[in-house]
Order: C-alpha cells, then structure tokens, then sequence
C-alpha cells in the first residue's frame, strides 16, 4: 500500500503546484502548515455536513456531498504530504498494523463499560 499511497501523494502534490497553489509559498513558513491543516478541517466538516443533510454534490451533481469532500480532504491530505516531503504511504502501513493490535479497537473492549463507542 505504501508505494501507491505515496504515488497518490505525489500526484496530488504536482496537480496542485501546477495550479499555483504553492507559488511563493514556503511550506515550513509560520502559519502555512496550520492554514493548510484548517483547509482540511474545512473539507471534513462540509463533508459531515453534507451527509447530515443528505445531499448531492454541486459541483458533482451525480454523487453524495459527503464523498465529494471526503475526497477534497484527501487532496488536501496527499498535497500537504507531498509539500513536506513525508512518507505518508510509509505511516499508514505501519499505523494500520499498530491499530490492528491494539486492545481499545477490539470489538469485545470497545462494548464494555468504558469502552470506546467511536
């Protein structure tokens, strides 16, 4: 998974430089990663807010708002990664095989008393 997650990354990375969005931009400048991570935030919240409503797309009339924006904040995502150089591929792997052991993500903890419920 980790090569093809990071060619996704890069694709998105290099779709977004080409449009300008990191034109004079310095991806460690004060600011740019936290105003890159709230265009994210901005991207999952209109997706919950989309599946609260119920509604289709605007701009993709033939599919649900939530999965539109899900994909813009996987965009988002992937740029952001591709512009600070980060393994994102690399960490999902090895973050799938950590949450995979862990106890509190067994469905047997997760119904007790205390357990998490989400």
């Amino acid at each position: 998974m980790k090569n093809s997650i990071n060619a996704c990354v890069q694709i998105c990375h290099n779709a977004q430089v080409k449009a300008g969005w990191w034109t004079n931009v310095d991806v460690f400048a004060p600011f740019v990663i936290p105003a890159k991570l709230g265009l994210i935030h901005s991207e999952v919240s209109e997706a919950m807010e989309g599946d609260r409503k119920d509604c289709m797309d605007d701009k993709l009339p033939h599919r649900k708002m939530v999965e539109v924006e899900l994909a813009d904040a996987v965009i988002r995502i992937f740029d952001l990664a591709g512009a600070m150089g980060l393994d994102l591929g690399g960490a999902l792997d090895e973050k799938m095989v950590f949450n995979a052991a862990r106890l509190d993500h067994k469905p047997e903890n997760r119904a007790k008393d205390g357990g998490k419920r989400y």
